[in-house]
Protein backbone atom coordinates (compact mmCIF):
# COMPACT_ATOMS: atom_id res chain seq x y z
CA UNK A 1 0.00 0.00 0.00
CA UNK A 2 2.89 2.39 -0.73
CA UNK A 3 0.55 4.18 -3.12
CA UNK A 4 -1.04 5.86 -0.09
CA UNK A 5 1.85 8.32 0.04
CA UNK A 6 1.30 9.19 -3.62
CA UNK A 7 -2.41 9.70 -2.92
CA UNK A 8 -1.63 11.97 0.04
CA UNK A 9 0.50 14.09 -2.27
CA UNK A 10 -1.68 13.95 -5.39
CA UNK A 11 -5.04 14.85 -3.85
CA UNK A 12 -4.15 18.32 -2.49
CA UNK A 13 -1.90 19.08 -5.47
CA UNK A 14 -4.68 18.23 -7.92
CA UNK A 15 -7.22 20.25 -5.94
CA UNK A 16 -4.88 23.26 -6.05
CA UNK A 17 -4.85 23.05 -9.85
CA UNK A 18 -8.62 22.55 -10.02
CA UNK A 19 -9.41 25.56 -7.86
CA UNK A 20 -7.19 27.64 -10.11
CA UNK A 21 -9.00 26.74 -13.32
CA UNK A 22 -12.64 26.20 -12.29
CA UNK A 23 -15.14 29.01 -11.92
CA UNK A 24 -17.53 29.68 -9.09
CA UNK A 25 -16.74 30.41 -5.47
CA UNK A 26 -18.97 27.63 -4.19
CA UNK A 27 -17.25 25.06 -6.40
CA UNK A 28 -13.81 26.13 -5.24
CA UNK A 29 -14.76 25.93 -1.59
CA UNK A 30 -16.35 22.53 -2.10
CA UNK A 31 -13.19 21.23 -3.79
CA UNK A 32 -11.19 22.52 -0.83
CA UNK A 33 -13.26 20.60 1.71
CA UNK A 34 -13.36 17.47 -0.47
CA UNK A 35 -9.57 17.47 -0.77
CA UNK A 36 -9.20 17.93 2.98
CA UNK A 37 -11.57 15.03 3.66
CA UNK A 38 -9.77 12.72 1.21
CA UNK A 39 -6.41 13.64 2.70
CA UNK A 40 -7.63 12.87 6.22
CA UNK A 41 -9.08 9.55 5.04
CA UNK A 42 -5.75 8.69 3.42
CA UNK A 43 -3.91 9.57 6.60
CA UNK A 44 -6.17 7.31 8.66
CA UNK A 45 -5.55 4.52 6.14
CA UNK A 46 -1.80 5.03 6.55
CA UNK A 47 -2.22 4.26 10.27
CA UNK A 48 -3.42 0.76 9.39
CA UNK A 49 -1.29 -0.09 6.35
CA UNK A 50 2.15 1.16 7.42
CA UNK A 51 3.33 2.22 3.92
CA UNK A 52 6.93 1.31 3.21
CA UNK A 53 9.73 3.34 1.59
CA UNK A 54 9.42 4.88 -1.86
CA UNK A 55 11.93 6.20 -4.40
CA UNK A 56 14.90 4.33 -2.93
CA UNK A 57 14.03 5.39 0.58
CA UNK A 58 13.55 9.09 -0.18
CA UNK A 59 9.98 8.94 1.12
CA UNK A 60 8.56 6.92 3.99
CA UNK A 61 6.17 7.39 6.88
CA UNK A 62 7.97 6.59 10.10
CA UNK A 63 6.46 7.30 13.52
CA UNK A 64 7.43 11.00 13.87
CA UNK A 65 6.39 11.66 10.29
CA UNK A 66 3.03 9.92 10.74
CA UNK A 67 2.39 11.84 13.95
CA UNK A 68 2.99 15.25 12.38
CA UNK A 69 1.15 14.25 9.19
CA UNK A 70 -1.90 13.35 11.28
CA UNK A 71 -1.83 16.69 13.11
CA UNK A 72 -1.50 18.54 9.81
CA UNK A 73 -4.31 16.62 8.12
CA UNK A 74 -6.79 16.95 10.99
CA UNK A 75 -6.12 20.68 11.36
CA UNK A 76 -6.42 21.24 7.63
CA UNK A 77 -9.81 19.53 7.58
CA UNK A 78 -11.08 21.72 10.42
CA UNK A 79 -9.63 24.85 8.82
CA UNK A 80 -11.18 24.00 5.44
CA UNK A 81 -14.64 23.76 6.99
CA UNK A 82 -14.05 27.04 8.82
CA UNK A 83 -12.71 28.65 5.63
CA UNK A 84 -15.90 27.74 3.74
CA UNK A 85 -17.90 30.05 5.98
CA UNK A 86 -15.06 32.54 6.36
CA UNK A 87 -14.78 33.14 2.63
CA UNK A 88 -18.54 33.51 2.42
CA UNK A 89 -18.48 36.22 5.07
CA UNK A 90 -15.56 37.96 3.37
CA UNK A 91 -17.16 38.03 -0.08
CA UNK A 92 -20.50 39.14 1.38
CA UNK A 93 -19.11 42.07 3.33
CA UNK A 94 -19.62 45.60 2.22
CA UNK A 95 -16.60 47.57 1.18
CA UNK A 96 -15.14 49.12 4.27
CA UNK A 97 -11.75 49.94 5.68
CA UNK A 98 -12.26 49.59 9.42
CA UNK A 99 -10.20 50.90 12.29
CA UNK A 100 -7.70 48.06 12.02
CA UNK A 101 -7.11 48.75 8.35
CA UNK A 102 -8.49 45.48 7.02
CA UNK A 103 -10.23 45.65 3.66
CA UNK A 104 -12.92 42.98 3.64
CA UNK A 105 -13.72 43.15 -0.07
CA UNK A 106 -12.26 42.09 -3.41
CA UNK A 107 -10.21 39.46 -1.58
CA UNK A 108 -8.31 37.14 -3.93
CA UNK A 109 -10.32 34.02 -3.18
CA UNK A 110 -8.87 32.15 -6.15
CA UNK A 111 -5.34 32.63 -4.78
CA UNK A 112 -6.55 31.61 -1.33
CA UNK A 113 -8.23 28.40 -2.53
CA UNK A 114 -5.21 27.54 -4.71
CA UNK A 115 -2.45 28.21 -2.21
CA UNK A 116 -4.21 26.49 0.69
CA UNK A 117 -4.15 22.92 -0.76
CA UNK A 118 -0.69 23.63 -2.20
CA UNK A 119 0.35 24.46 1.37
CA UNK A 120 -1.00 21.08 2.48
CA UNK A 121 0.95 19.37 -0.32
CA UNK A 122 4.25 20.90 0.75
CA UNK A 123 3.68 20.12 4.43
CA UNK A 124 2.83 16.53 3.50
CA UNK A 125 6.11 16.25 1.60
CA UNK A 126 7.94 17.43 4.73
CA UNK A 127 6.35 14.71 6.85
CA UNK A 128 7.08 11.86 4.40
CA UNK A 129 10.60 13.00 3.46
CA UNK A 130 13.44 10.71 4.51
CA UNK A 131 15.99 12.47 2.32
CA UNK A 132 17.33 15.57 4.07
CA UNK A 133 17.68 17.44 0.79
CA UNK A 134 14.07 16.74 -0.19
CA UNK A 135 12.93 17.82 3.26
CA UNK A 136 14.80 21.10 2.81
CA UNK A 137 13.17 21.73 -0.58
CA UNK A 138 9.73 21.03 0.88
CA UNK A 139 10.33 23.40 3.81
CA UNK A 140 11.29 26.19 1.42
CA UNK A 141 8.20 25.43 -0.66
CA UNK A 142 5.96 25.85 2.40
CA UNK A 143 7.26 29.40 2.68
CA UNK A 144 6.57 30.26 -0.96
CA UNK A 145 3.00 28.93 -1.08
CA UNK A 146 1.93 30.31 2.31
CA UNK A 147 3.21 33.88 1.82
CA UNK A 148 0.24 34.84 -0.45
CA UNK A 149 -2.10 33.56 2.27
CA UNK A 150 -0.57 35.99 4.76
CA UNK A 151 -1.09 38.82 2.25
CA UNK A 152 -4.76 37.90 1.77
CA UNK A 153 -6.23 41.21 2.99
CA UNK A 154 -3.99 43.33 0.73
CA UNK A 155 -3.22 45.87 3.44
CA UNK A 156 0.17 47.53 3.89
CA UNK A 157 0.63 45.71 7.22
CA UNK A 158 -0.14 42.34 5.68
CA UNK A 159 2.31 43.16 2.86
CA UNK A 160 4.99 43.99 5.43
CA UNK A 161 4.24 40.77 7.34
CA UNK A 162 4.43 38.67 4.17
CA UNK A 163 7.76 40.17 3.12
CA UNK A 164 9.19 39.76 6.61
CA UNK A 165 8.04 36.15 6.59
CA UNK A 166 9.65 35.53 3.20
CA UNK A 167 12.94 37.23 3.99
CA UNK A 168 13.54 35.94 7.51
CA UNK A 169 12.44 32.38 6.77
CA UNK A 170 14.52 32.35 3.57
CA UNK A 171 17.61 33.37 5.53
CA UNK A 172 16.85 30.65 8.05
CA UNK A 173 16.29 28.03 5.38
CA UNK A 174 19.59 29.06 3.74
CA UNK A 175 21.36 28.29 7.02
CA UNK A 176 19.62 24.91 7.10
CA UNK A 177 20.88 24.27 3.56
CA UNK A 178 24.41 25.04 4.76
CA UNK A 179 23.79 22.55 7.56
CA UNK A 180 22.90 19.92 4.95
CA UNK A 181 26.16 20.70 3.14
CA UNK A 182 28.03 20.17 6.39
CA UNK A 183 26.34 16.80 6.85
CA UNK A 184 27.58 15.82 3.38
CA UNK A 185 31.11 16.84 4.39
CA UNK A 186 30.74 14.93 7.67
CA UNK A 187 29.75 11.85 5.65
CA UNK A 188 32.84 11.98 3.42
CA UNK A 189 34.08 8.73 5.01
CA UNK A 190 31.02 6.72 3.94
CA UNK A 191 31.48 3.84 1.49
CA UNK A 192 31.00 4.96 -2.11
CA UNK A 193 27.70 3.08 -2.47
CA UNK A 194 26.27 4.78 0.63
CA UNK A 195 26.98 8.42 -0.20
CA UNK A 196 23.45 9.75 0.15
CA UNK A 197 21.40 12.01 2.41
CA UNK A 198 18.73 9.38 3.08
CA UNK A 199 18.07 9.22 6.81
CA UNK A 200 18.27 5.42 7.11
CA UNK A 201 21.72 5.40 5.50
CA UNK A 202 22.98 8.23 7.69
CA UNK A 203 21.81 6.37 10.80
CA UNK A 204 23.35 3.09 9.65
CA UNK A 205 26.71 4.69 8.86
CA UNK A 206 26.68 7.19 11.74
CA UNK A 207 29.91 5.90 13.22
CA UNK A 208 31.74 7.15 10.13
CA UNK A 209 30.44 10.72 10.46
CA UNK A 210 32.96 13.42 11.34
CA UNK A 211 31.89 14.81 14.78
CA UNK A 212 33.09 18.45 14.43
CA UNK A 213 31.41 18.87 11.06
CA UNK A 214 28.30 17.15 12.35
CA UNK A 215 28.13 19.46 15.39
CA UNK A 216 28.32 22.48 13.11
CA UNK A 217 25.66 20.94 10.86
CA UNK A 218 23.24 20.44 13.76
CA UNK A 219 23.77 23.99 15.00
CA UNK A 220 23.02 25.36 11.54
CA UNK A 221 19.93 23.15 11.14
CA UNK A 222 18.72 24.15 14.62
CA UNK A 223 19.11 27.85 13.83
CA UNK A 224 17.79 27.48 10.27
CA UNK A 225 14.73 25.36 10.91
CA UNK A 226 14.37 27.00 14.32
CA UNK A 227 13.74 30.28 12.50
CA UNK A 228 10.78 28.67 10.74
CA UNK A 229 9.69 26.95 13.96
CA UNK A 230 9.63 30.24 15.87
CA UNK A 231 12.34 29.58 18.45
CA UNK A 232 13.50 32.82 20.08
CA UNK A 233 15.35 34.96 19.21
CA UNK A 234 14.77 33.76 15.63
CA UNK A 235 11.00 34.18 15.78
CA UNK A 236 10.62 37.79 14.65
CA UNK A 237 8.50 36.97 11.56
CA UNK A 238 5.96 35.04 13.60
CA UNK A 239 4.05 37.73 15.55
CA UNK A 240 3.51 39.87 12.44
CA UNK A 241 2.50 36.95 10.19
CA UNK A 242 0.09 35.46 12.72
CA UNK A 243 -1.40 38.84 13.50
CA UNK A 244 -1.96 40.00 9.91
CA UNK A 245 -2.93 36.71 8.24
CA UNK A 246 -6.57 35.57 8.22
CA UNK A 247 -7.23 33.74 11.47
CA UNK A 248 -7.81 30.44 9.68
CA UNK A 249 -4.33 30.75 8.14
CA UNK A 250 -2.86 31.68 11.52
CA UNK A 251 -4.33 28.42 12.84
CA UNK A 252 -2.48 26.43 10.18
CA UNK A 253 0.76 28.36 10.55
CA UNK A 254 0.84 27.85 14.30
CA UNK A 255 -0.70 24.39 14.52
CA UNK A 256 0.88 22.68 11.49
CA UNK A 257 3.74 24.63 9.91
CA UNK A 258 5.71 25.07 13.13
CA UNK A 259 5.53 21.31 13.67
CA UNK A 260 6.98 20.71 10.19
CA UNK A 261 9.96 22.91 11.04
CA UNK A 262 10.31 21.01 14.33
CA UNK A 263 10.45 17.76 12.36
CA UNK A 264 13.32 19.19 10.31
CA UNK A 265 15.27 19.75 13.52
CA UNK A 266 14.39 16.28 14.79
CA UNK A 267 15.74 14.63 11.62
CA UNK A 268 19.18 16.14 12.13
CA UNK A 269 18.91 15.32 15.85
CA UNK A 270 18.36 11.64 14.98
CA UNK A 271 21.59 11.62 12.98
CA UNK A 272 23.52 13.27 15.80
CA UNK A 273 22.15 10.79 18.34
CA UNK A 274 23.30 7.87 16.21
CA UNK A 275 26.75 9.47 16.00
CA UNK A 276 27.04 9.82 19.79
CA UNK A 277 26.43 13.59 20.00
CA UNK A 278 23.24 13.41 22.05
CA UNK A 279 24.43 15.51 24.96
CA UNK A 280 25.71 18.31 22.70
CA UNK A 281 22.35 18.54 20.92
CA UNK A 282 20.29 18.28 24.10
CA UNK A 283 22.08 21.20 25.72
CA UNK A 284 21.33 23.40 22.70
CA UNK A 285 17.68 22.33 22.64
CA UNK A 286 17.26 23.09 26.35
CA UNK A 287 18.90 26.48 25.89
CA UNK A 288 16.69 27.52 22.96
CA UNK A 289 13.63 26.06 24.65
CA UNK A 290 14.05 28.05 27.85
CA UNK A 291 14.98 31.20 25.93
CA UNK A 292 11.81 30.91 23.83
CA UNK A 293 9.62 30.45 26.88
CA UNK A 294 11.15 33.40 28.69
CA UNK A 295 11.02 35.62 25.62
CA UNK A 296 7.35 34.80 25.09
CA UNK A 297 6.53 35.57 28.72
CA UNK A 298 8.01 39.05 28.42
CA UNK A 299 5.94 39.94 25.36
CA UNK A 300 2.72 38.29 26.52
CA UNK A 301 2.60 40.38 29.69
CA UNK A 302 0.68 43.54 28.79
CA UNK A 303 0.31 42.59 25.10
CA UNK A 304 -2.40 44.90 23.64
CA UNK A 305 -3.15 42.80 20.52
CA UNK A 306 -4.87 39.49 21.21
CA UNK A 307 -3.75 37.85 17.94
CA UNK A 308 -0.14 38.80 18.62
CA UNK A 309 -0.59 37.38 22.11
CA UNK A 310 -1.56 34.05 20.57
CA UNK A 311 1.49 34.28 18.32
CA UNK A 312 3.83 34.76 21.29
CA UNK A 313 2.03 31.87 22.97
CA UNK A 314 3.18 29.75 20.01
CA UNK A 315 6.76 30.85 20.68
CA UNK A 316 6.29 29.64 24.25
CA UNK A 317 4.96 26.25 23.24
CA UNK A 318 7.54 25.47 20.56
CA UNK A 319 10.06 26.26 23.29
CA UNK A 320 8.40 23.65 25.52
CA UNK A 321 8.56 21.11 22.69
CA UNK A 322 12.27 21.75 22.14
CA UNK A 323 12.91 21.65 25.87
CA UNK A 324 11.17 18.27 26.20
CA UNK A 325 13.33 16.67 23.51
CA UNK A 326 16.42 18.26 25.03
CA UNK A 327 15.68 16.72 28.43
CA UNK A 328 15.39 13.22 26.99
CA UNK A 329 13.86 10.24 28.80
CA UNK A 330 10.13 10.60 29.50
CA UNK A 331 10.12 14.29 28.54
CA UNK A 332 10.42 13.31 24.86
CA UNK A 333 7.06 11.55 25.09
CA UNK A 334 5.72 14.69 26.76
CA UNK A 335 7.10 16.80 23.92
CA UNK A 336 5.38 14.68 21.27
CA UNK A 337 2.10 14.81 23.19
CA UNK A 338 2.57 18.54 23.65
CA UNK A 339 2.87 19.01 19.88
CA UNK A 340 -0.55 17.39 19.45
CA UNK A 341 -2.22 19.29 22.28
CA UNK A 342 -0.77 22.66 21.31
CA UNK A 343 -1.88 22.30 17.70
CA UNK A 344 -5.45 21.51 18.71
CA UNK A 345 -5.76 24.26 21.32
CA UNK A 346 -4.00 26.97 19.32
CA UNK A 347 -5.97 26.33 16.13
CA UNK A 348 -9.15 26.49 18.22
CA UNK A 349 -8.10 29.83 19.70
CA UNK A 350 -7.18 31.39 16.37
CA UNK A 351 -10.57 30.43 14.93
CA UNK A 352 -12.29 31.93 17.96
CA UNK A 353 -10.12 35.03 17.52
CA UNK A 354 -11.31 35.21 13.91
CA UNK A 355 -14.92 35.23 15.11
CA UNK A 356 -14.14 38.00 17.59
CA UNK A 357 -12.36 40.05 14.92
CA UNK A 358 -15.26 39.62 12.49
CA UNK A 359 -17.72 40.86 15.13
CA UNK A 360 -15.74 43.65 16.85
CA UNK A 361 -13.59 44.73 13.84
CA UNK A 362 -10.56 45.26 16.08
CA UNK A 363 -7.58 43.27 17.33
CA UNK A 364 -7.01 45.59 20.28
CA UNK A 365 -7.75 43.79 23.53
CA UNK A 366 -8.87 46.93 25.35
CA UNK A 367 -11.63 47.55 22.76
CA UNK A 368 -13.16 44.12 23.15
CA UNK A 369 -15.44 43.32 26.08
CA UNK A 370 -18.55 41.33 26.75
CA UNK A 371 -17.76 38.53 24.29
CA UNK A 372 -19.77 36.10 26.41
CA UNK A 373 -22.79 38.38 26.04
CA UNK A 374 -22.34 39.50 22.44
CA UNK A 375 -21.28 36.19 20.85
CA UNK A 376 -21.81 33.63 23.61
CA UNK A 377 -20.66 30.47 21.79
CA UNK A 378 -17.41 32.13 20.75
CA UNK A 379 -17.05 33.50 24.28
CA UNK A 380 -17.24 29.99 25.74
CA UNK A 381 -14.74 28.72 23.18
CA UNK A 382 -12.45 31.67 23.93
CA UNK A 383 -12.38 30.94 27.66
CA UNK A 384 -12.08 27.19 27.12
CA UNK A 385 -9.19 27.82 24.74
CA UNK A 386 -7.50 29.99 27.34
CA UNK A 387 -7.76 27.20 29.92
CA UNK A 388 -6.48 24.68 27.39
CA UNK A 389 -3.50 26.69 26.12
CA UNK A 390 -2.31 27.61 29.62
CA UNK A 391 -2.29 23.98 30.71
CA UNK A 392 -5.18 24.03 33.16
CA UNK A 393 -6.53 20.53 33.94
CA UNK A 394 -8.27 18.56 32.61
CA UNK A 395 -7.08 19.76 29.17
CA UNK A 396 -4.37 17.85 27.32
CA UNK A 397 -1.67 20.50 27.68
CA UNK A 398 -1.71 19.96 31.43
CA UNK A 399 -0.89 16.29 30.89
CA UNK A 400 1.98 16.97 28.48
CA UNK A 401 3.48 19.73 30.64
CA UNK A 402 3.10 17.56 33.73
CA UNK A 403 4.96 14.76 31.94
CA UNK A 404 7.86 17.11 31.15
CA UNK A 405 8.01 18.45 34.73
CA UNK A 406 7.88 14.89 36.08
CA UNK A 407 10.88 14.01 33.91
CA UNK A 408 12.78 17.03 35.28
CA UNK A 409 12.15 15.85 38.83
CA UNK A 410 13.17 12.27 38.01
CA UNK A 411 16.43 13.56 36.52
CA UNK A 412 17.11 15.71 39.58
CA UNK A 413 16.82 18.98 37.67
CA UNK A 414 14.74 20.70 40.33
CA UNK A 415 16.04 24.19 39.56
CA UNK A 416 15.12 23.82 35.91
CA UNK A 417 11.65 22.67 36.95
CA UNK A 418 11.20 25.75 39.16
CA UNK A 419 12.19 28.05 36.29
CA UNK A 420 9.86 26.18 33.93
CA UNK A 421 6.88 26.47 36.28
CA UNK A 422 7.69 30.10 37.06
CA UNK A 423 7.59 31.06 33.39
CA UNK A 424 4.32 29.18 32.93
CA UNK A 425 2.85 31.09 35.88
CA UNK A 426 3.86 34.46 34.40
CA UNK A 427 2.34 33.55 31.06
CA UNK A 428 -0.88 32.41 32.75
CA UNK A 429 -1.16 35.76 34.53
CA UNK A 430 -0.50 37.74 31.35
CA UNK A 431 -3.02 35.81 29.27
CA UNK A 432 -5.66 35.67 32.03
CA UNK A 433 -5.82 39.45 32.33
CA UNK A 434 -6.51 39.78 28.60
CA UNK A 435 -8.89 36.86 28.17
CA UNK A 436 -11.02 37.62 31.20
CA UNK A 437 -11.32 41.29 30.24
CA UNK A 438 -12.45 40.35 26.74
CA UNK A 439 -14.94 37.71 27.88
CA UNK A 440 -16.47 39.65 30.76
CA UNK A 441 -17.76 43.18 30.94
CA UNK A 442 -20.64 44.96 29.29
CA UNK A 443 -21.54 44.58 25.66
CA UNK A 444 -20.14 47.34 23.48
CA UNK A 445 -23.06 49.69 22.81
CA UNK A 446 -21.51 50.90 19.55
CA UNK A 447 -21.96 47.47 17.94
CA UNK A 448 -24.95 46.83 15.73
CA UNK A 449 -27.62 44.73 17.40
CA UNK A 450 -28.87 43.06 14.21
CA UNK A 451 -25.89 40.86 13.48
CA UNK A 452 -27.86 37.62 13.86
CA UNK A 453 -26.73 34.27 15.33
CA UNK A 454 -23.19 33.02 15.06
CA UNK A 455 -22.59 30.98 11.88
CA UNK A 456 -22.41 27.22 12.49
CA UNK A 457 -19.30 26.88 10.30
CA UNK A 458 -17.54 29.41 12.52
CA UNK A 459 -18.39 27.48 15.69
CA UNK A 460 -18.28 23.76 14.90
CA UNK A 461 -14.60 23.45 13.80
CA UNK A 462 -13.10 25.15 16.90
CA UNK A 463 -15.60 23.28 19.07
CA UNK A 464 -14.42 19.94 17.65
CA UNK A 465 -10.76 20.86 18.20
CA UNK A 466 -11.51 21.98 21.76
CA UNK A 467 -13.31 18.72 22.48
CA UNK A 468 -10.28 16.79 21.22
CA UNK A 469 -7.93 18.87 23.42
CA UNK A 470 -10.18 18.13 26.39
CA UNK A 471 -10.36 14.41 25.62
CA UNK A 472 -6.56 14.09 25.45
CA UNK A 473 -6.38 15.44 28.98
CA UNK A 474 -8.73 12.73 30.20
CA UNK A 475 -7.89 9.81 27.94
CA UNK A 476 -5.19 9.15 25.36
CA UNK A 477 -6.38 6.53 22.84
CA UNK A 478 -4.19 3.44 22.84
CA UNK A 479 -3.30 3.77 19.14
CA UNK A 480 -2.19 7.37 19.65
CA UNK A 481 -0.28 6.41 22.79
CA UNK A 482 1.62 3.71 20.90
CA UNK A 483 2.49 6.14 18.11
CA UNK A 484 3.65 8.79 20.57
CA UNK A 485 5.77 6.25 22.41
CA UNK A 486 7.31 4.88 19.21
CA UNK A 487 8.13 8.41 18.04
CA UNK A 488 9.67 9.20 21.43
CA UNK A 489 11.83 6.06 21.34
CA UNK A 490 13.18 7.02 17.90
CA UNK A 491 14.14 10.39 19.39
CA UNK A 492 15.96 8.95 22.39
CA UNK A 493 13.10 9.00 24.89
CA UNK A 494 11.13 6.36 26.70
Amino acid sequence: MNTIIYVLLFVPAASAVLTLIVGGALVRRTILIAAAGCHTAGTLLAWHTNPGPLLNGWMMLDEPGLLFLTITSVLFLACSVYAFGYLGRESGSEKQDNEEGFLFTNAPEVVFCTCLPAFLTTMTIVTVSQHLGLLWVAMEATTLVSAPLIYFHRHHRSLEAAWKYLLICSVGIALALLGNFFIVIAAAGFPSDDKTMVLSVLLRQAEHLNPPWLKAAFLLCLVGYGTKMGLAPLHTWLPDAHSEAPSVISALLSGALLNCAFLGILRSYQVCMAAGLTLFCQELLVLFGLLSMGWAAVFILGQPDYKRMLAYSSVEHVGIMALGVGLGAGAVFGSMLHAVNHSLAKAMLFMAAGNILAFYKTKTTARVSGVLTSIPMTGVLWLAGFLAITGVPPFGLFLSEFTIVKSMIEQGKIGLGVVFLGILALIFIGMASAFVHMAQGEKNKELRADRGPEPALAILPPMALGAAALMLGLYVPSALGRLLNAAAVLLGGN
